[in-house]
């Protein structure tokens, strides 16, 4: 069973990857958009290994959810300033450290 939800919980990971790729299209940053691919990897890696629960990998999900949205807001006027390009930049360095936690701690998934 447990099994079963991981693989779901990976498919939706990819899903979610490859649409808000092509969702956003040219209007996501380089730099931003590279950044939130490798996190989604070390979160399905973490995932894959037991090293992250499902409930540790949805916070997770959600939070990279999050930088999304407020990307595509900052994006909304057609224009991502110096200073939202570094507030999300902050925001992915305090959710690298939160993937890298929550892999370290002692929950495992099975």
């Amino acid at each position: 069973m447990r099994r079963i939800i991981l693989s779901v919980l990976g498919i939706c990971t990819a899903t979610a990857v490859i649409s808000s790729a092509a969702y956003a299209g040219p209007a996501l940053d380089p730099g931003v958009h590279a950044r939130m691919v490798n996190q989604q990897k070390r979160i399905w890696q973490g995932v894959n290994t037991g090293e992250l629960t499902p409930r540790e990998a949805g916070r997770l999900e959600a939070r990279e959810a999050k930088i999304r949205e407020d990307e595509l807001r900052m994006k909304s006027d057609g224009v991502l300033t110096g200073a939202e390009r570094a507030r999300l930049h902050r925001e992915l360095d305090r959710t690298s450290r939160a993937i890298y936690r929550e892999k370290h701690d002692a929950q495992r998934a099975w």
